[in-house]
């Protein structure tokens, strides 16, 4: 577990895919999202205000369609 003021995120390796990957899991909400090698890859190499503009909570977290 990864915990803030802010998050708490289960993380773990699921092995059931093609290949490894990491499974992160919102532990408020049970919301579950899984990235292979390549995303982290991407995630690495985003410009740092980039993952600010990702981290923005206002962005997807509480509209209906995201």
């Amino acid at each position: 577990m990864v915990g803030s003021e802010f998050a708490e995120v289960g993380l773990r390796i699921d092995h059931a895919a093609n290949g490894p990957r990491l499974r992160l899991e919102d532990l408020r909400s049970g919301r579950v999202r899984y990235l292979d090698a390549l995303e982290l890859e991407t995630l690495v190499w985003l410009p740092h205000r980039t993952l600010q503009d990702l981290a923005d909570p206002s962005a997807y977290r509480w509209r209906e369609d995201g």
